[in-house]
């Protein structure tokens, strides 16, 4: 085998698919998110970039004059800092500018499940217990406030369905059968 097709095949991981075929699959799943979490993503995307960056640069500055730069701990954990914010911002750069920004209150009081929904449903065997998500962005979850990515297999389960509509999904204890009771449209909190 010539050098070429060693490289070739190295690239491609051995495969065959190569670093495009990888950046094609993830371009392929759309970035929804609602107008909360952008705006959150923005805003964290400008404090690190306006703020906090700025401010690390100059004590880096300050800690390469002092001289001795091999045990200079200040100098050590700004530069590693400054890369995990550089890191950091370039994620959020890359995901604000792949974002659709989904409005759910525009659905209105549709009682068919899209994202931005939020949903009450209820267990129909096991005393019937209740429980509301949010169906949200990948950016966006927060298990604790109900918040769920839409790419998540409950929000799978649910989406286009309708308020009534029983439905059975896959759990780590078995299938599951659950009710939806209740859709809504709102900004999430």
């Amino acid at each position: 085998m010539g050098k070429s097709a060693t490289l070739t095949r190295n690239r491609n991981n051995g495969n065959g698919r190569g670093a495009a075929a990888a950046d094609q699959a993830a371009q392929d799943v759309k970035n929804y998110i609602t107008s909360q979490g952008y705006a959150k993503l923005k805003a964290e995307h400008t404090h690190l970039l306006g703020v906090e960056r700025p401010e690390l640069v100059k004590v880096i500055a300050w800690a390469a004059s002092n001289g001795d730069r091999s045990e200079n701990g200040d100098y050590i954990y700004g530069k590693k800092r400054l890369r995990e914010i550089d890191r950091r911002i370039h994620y959020l750069t890359k995901r604000l500018d792949s974002a659709e920004v989904v409005d759910p209150a525009r659905r209105g009081d549709s009682a068919q499940i899209f994202f931005g929904a939020t949903v009450t449903y209820a267990y129909v065997r096991g005393g019937g217990e209740e429980r509301t998500i949010t169906i949200v962005g990948v950016d966006e979850v927060d298990v604790k406030r109900g918040h769920v990515s839409w790419l998540s297999p409950i929000s799978r389960v649910l989406l286009k369905r309708r308020s009534g509509d029983v439905v059975t999904f896959a759990t780590p204890a078995g299938e599951a059968e659950i009710e939806i009771i209740n859709v809504r449209y709102r900004a999430p909190a």
